[in-house]
């Protein structure tokens, strides 16, 4: 078969990524393009990836290029236009998380998809790492009800603090972070979202009026599970326990753990974000003189893939999914529903009071 033509919108470190995967990918995808709005991302995309064409907007990309897909990692502001033209267009769709700034528009582009017979992929990162899928395998075996707790927060300065402040235009960090986790810990409890609440902290006047940069969210389930995810953006956060990632049930719990000092650089390095390298597994059985019965259990993820090398599955993914008509009803369903839960979060945080889903 002919390589996919594929558009790539918006060229910082996420489309850097998921562009450097089309090019290696050469007997399945060709760059038509590549869209920022700031020239020089662009420029140095294109050199690296050995001269490509550029462009300024999208709308003048796609009408130049024609591609058989688009890829959009631009700001969550920009996704649902995009998104519309390029199915209405008759393109697949990449579509970095969160899916849309509303509900409202992400359902529309489910419908889209569905209407126009395309294939939507989200990037919910975590879905194709094998060391995350071995967390939500191993935490499925606790028993339930389960308590996950989870955060990433990220002291940022300079360029890093400039893309945080320009992501806070669109949405909060619990919202824009949080559809990963929440989507986690669905897997986990493979149980329905029924209530949520939140809490919110604005610790910097340098943001847009009404926004936060610190937030926790907390999520019930159906099955008794309880879930929260804290998040915060900023030059004053703290880079103490700013990743917790843990999982306990009834029979023992699991444990994401910096056993390879694989974090030592920091929160603001994105490639450390989705770094396992160690599970530790703790099983509650014990004797008759309630000891425990075995020791902690360490899982090695030292040879999971690094943040392009994810980047590159998640694409292969795409190109399955176009290759061999596969059905991603379920998979765009579940970014609406955590898109839902994190919303809802935000509102009861901004409004002070628990929400029923």
């Amino acid at each position: 078969m002919a390589p996919l033509r594929v558009l790539v919108v918006g060229c910082g470190n996420m489309g850097a990524s998921h562009a450097r995967a089309y090019h290696r990918l050469t007997a399945d995808f060709q760059i038509a393009g590549l869209v920022s709005r700031g020239p020089e991302s662009r420029e140095r995309l294109a050199k690296e990836l050995g001269g490509l064409p550029t462009f300024a907007d999208f709308e003048t990309a796609y009408a130049a290029t024609k591609p058989d897909v688009v890829s959009i990692n631009t700001y969550p502001d920009t996704h649902a236009a995009i998104a519309r033209t390029a199915l209405r267009g008759g393109s697949h769709l990449f579509v970095e998380k969160p899916l849309a700034e509303t509900v409202a528009e992400a359902q529309e582009i489910a419908d889209l998809a569905k209407q126009c017979q395309r294939k939507v992929v989200v990037g919910y990162i975590l879905r194709v790492h094998p060391a995350w899928q071995k967390f939500i395998e191993v935490a499925q075996t606790l028993g339930k009800p389960l308590v996950m707790r989870m955060n990433l927060n990220q002291q940022s300065r300079g360029k890093d603090w400039q893309t945080h402040k320009a992501l806070m235009n669109s949405m909060s960090p619990i919202v824009d972070c949080g559809v990963h986790y929440v989507d986690v810990m669905c897997q986990m409890t493979r149980s329905k979202p029924v209530r949520v609440s939140a809490v919110q902290a604005r610790l910097s006047d340098e943001l847009k009026p009404g926004m936060y940069n610190y937030g926790q969210l907390q999520v019930t389930f159906a099955d008794g599970s309880v879930g929260w995810y804290e998040a915060g953006w900023g030059p004053m956060m703290s880079e103490v326990a700013y990743f917790v990632k843990d999982v306990i049930g009834p029979k023992g719990c699991v444990s994401i753990v910096d056993k390879q000092g694989e974090r030592a650089t920091g929160s603001a390095d994105v490639d450390s974000h989705t770094k396992t390298n160690s599970l530790r597994v703790h099983h509650q059985e014990r004797d008759q003189n309630d000891q425990f019965l075995r020791p902690d259990e360490w899982l090695d993820m030292t040879d999971e893939p690094d943040h392009d090398g994810l980047c590159l599955r998640e694409q292969q993914y795409l190109l399955r999914a176009i290759r061999n008509d596969v059905d991603l009803t379920d998979h765009l369903a579940d970014a609406v529903n955590s898109l839902r839960v994190v919303l809802a979060a935000d509102q009861a945080a901004r409004e002070g009071r628990s929400i029923e889903l």
